[in-house]
């Protein structure tokens, strides 16, 4: 049985949204269903027009279908992926998050596996925060958190971040290759989990 995966992100300059490219795509290897969601711009044009690279990037993924609540109802699994703000979720990944009472209050949003990644400026810049952090907030959804640790090689060669894979901006907007590698392994490593527990609802229920 296969999963359905949903991979949310918010990326000001790139980063972010290459990374959940590429978890979309080791979760697509692993068999999933995958879709791939931006959360909608907060900022407004007056303050993104000041940075060359933030417009280029709003513009060159323009194509990326908008984040809704019917594409958390539709999945089994969840990525999330911020980059790292004051030690914390982005405003607009946050607001996304702040907009699903619905879904949790009816139940749709537990039981559900879900993992994270981030990016930030530095090597202490908070990402372990940023993501201890975010999985608090799904923790009150009753999500079942489903971290890398140390399970793959990917895991050491991208900077050994347990918790899930991290990115440091150099400014390019394109995180090393071995970062990649670790965020499609976390992408099938969702997958897989996500799969594992589907076919033992499956089970359950049969008669």
């Amino acid at each position: 049985m296969s999963a359905q995966i949903a991979v949310f992100y918010y990326s000001s300059t790139g980063n972010v949204f290459h990374l959940a490219r590429a978890a979309a795509d080791g979760a697509a290897e692993a068999g999933a269903t995958v879709r791939l969601r931006r959360v909608a711009e907060l900022a407004p044009d007056s303050v993104i027009d000041r940075v060359p690279g933030w417009r280029a990037h709003l513009d060159e993924t323009a194509h990326v279908p908008e984040a809704s609540l019917d594409d958390l109802a539709w999945a089994d699994g969840f990525l999330f992926g911020t980059p790292t703000r004051f030690g914390a979720a982005a405003s607009q990944l946050r607001q996304f998050i702040d907009s699903t009472s619905g879904l949790w209050s009816a139940g749709l949003l537990a039981d559900k596996p879900v993992s994270a990644f981030t990016c930030a400026g530095s090597p202490h810049g908070g990402q372990e925060g940023t993501l201890l952090a975010l999985y608090q907030s799904l923790m009150h959804w009753g999500s079942f958190i489903v971290p890398v640790g140390y399970t793959d090689p990917a895991i050491d060669a991208a900077g050994g971040n347990p918790y899930g894979v991290s990115a440091l901006d150099d400014g390019s907007g394109t995180p090393t290759d071995e970062v990649l590698a670790a965020a499609r392994y976390q992408g099938r490593r969702l997958a897989e989990v996500t799969a594992t527990f589907a076919r033992g609802r499956s089970l359950a229920v049969a008669p």
